[in-house]
């Protein structure tokens, strides 16, 4: 009876044994992203400053290099990491032409670097889109009253969401403001994330509500509406 239980215990360990968690012998895939060359006008330049930042704004840009992208609209600079490379190619002489750049890493095998390829490009490209066509970022305030002006010569924005006094908000340096009609705000730059930001901290004093769909809404924002309670 002992040698019996003891071969079929033997038989199911050799039955686990051989159920082995195969993994995944593929090298990892490259950025599909990054390595998108991206195409701008003969009135774009791009100037790659490759001496590392010493005195940096923020701790994670210590030891990155300086890209600085100028167009008709303004001039804009980027934080590159040293493991980024950039390759320019420049257009012929046929005033139609393009330049082209190419984003590259030192290792795409490295899980930072790979992460890193896709970002900078969207980053530099993002760039390029603002200091040739520039950003506008709409706002729609819904609520009976909300309105918005301008004040302090077209710096400060001036809100009326149902509060007991009005809000000001200082547009960030860059950033302008239209409002055509008193209920659109028109925010323009050509840093996105300056004007996306701002947006953000205008829509926080009122945020979207799903009972009443009343609120800040940015671009063609919408939400769902809810039932409220039944008695």
């Amino acid at each position: 009876m002992a040698s019996i239980r003891f071969q079929s215990t033997t038989k199911h360990l050799n039955k686990f044994s051989t159920l082995q968690r195969h993994f995944h012998s593929t090298p990892a895939v490259t950025s599909h992203i990054g390595r998108k060359p991206l195409w701008f006008s003969q009135d774009i330049s791009i100037e790659h400053d490759v001496t590392p930042i010493t005195t940096p704004r923020i701790p994670s840009e210590l030891n990155n290099t300086t890209l600085t992208v100028t167009g008709p609209l303004g001039k804009l600079s980027l934080p590159i990491k040293p493991f980024v490379k950039l390759n320019l190619t420049p257009a012929t002489d046929d005033p139609n032409a393009e330049h082209q750049l190419q984003v590259s890493v030192d290792n795409s095998e490295e899980k930072q670097q790979r992460a890193m390829w896709g970002t900078t490009r969207n980053l530099i490209n993002n760039a390029i889109i603002g200091v040739s066509d520039g950003y506008k970022v709409y706002l729609r305030l819904v609520g009976v009253g909300y309105r918005g002006m301008l004040e302090n010569n077209n710096r400060t924005l001036a809100l009326k969401l149902g509060y007991s006094h009005p809000i000001q908000m200082a547009l960030p340096e860059g950033v302008t403001c239209t409002i055509p009609q008193p209920n659109r705000i028109v925010l323009q730059g050509i840093n996105l994330q300056h004007i996306t930001e701002f947006a953000a901290k205008v829509q926080r004093w009122r945020m979207p509500e799903p009972y009443n769909q009343k609120g800040i809404f940015i671009n063609d924002q919408t939400i769902k509406k809810k039932e409220g309670k039944k008695k």
